[in-house]
């Protein structure tokens, strides 16, 4: 698993959904899923390309079990999370529903996060 390309792969698919779904609220002038947009571009494309980077920039850190906690970990909780406020946003899902399902993701995230800083800590 080459988790360098793996993140700029992905990140860079993050990127495509998040200008599509600019120009089409630019198009229509409906701004209600902004924060969607916003947060497929900074935790989709940014925080996935800069891993991507650093994982390139020192491919010493991508060879352990806090690598993979971490690329699993972002990418469900992150792609959950997206999808979830995207239902959210658009009115598509109840905001009960909306209560149990985000903070998993969220936790998730967290965890992959918290993997990041560990691993950055011991092998940077």
């Amino acid at each position: 698993m080459n988790i360098s390309r793996l993140y700029l792969v992905i990140g860079s698919l993050y990127l495509i959904v998040g200008i599509v779904l600019g120009m089409y609220m630019g198009g229509k002038q409906d701004f209600t899923l902004a924060p969607v947009h916003a947060h497929i571009n900074l935790l989709g494309f940014t925080l996935m390309t800069l891993f991507g980077i650093a994982y390139r920039v020192m491919p010493h850190m991508a060879d352990n079990m806090l690598a993979k906690v971490q690329f699993w970990a972002h990418q469900i909780g992150g792609l959950v999370l997206l999808i979830g406020l995207f239902l959210l946003m658009s009115g598509r899902m109840p905001e009960s529903t909306a209560a149990m399902v985000m903070p998993l993701s969220e936790m998730l995230v967290f965890v992959g996060m918290a993997a990041w800083a560990v691993n950055l800590f011991r092998n940077a």
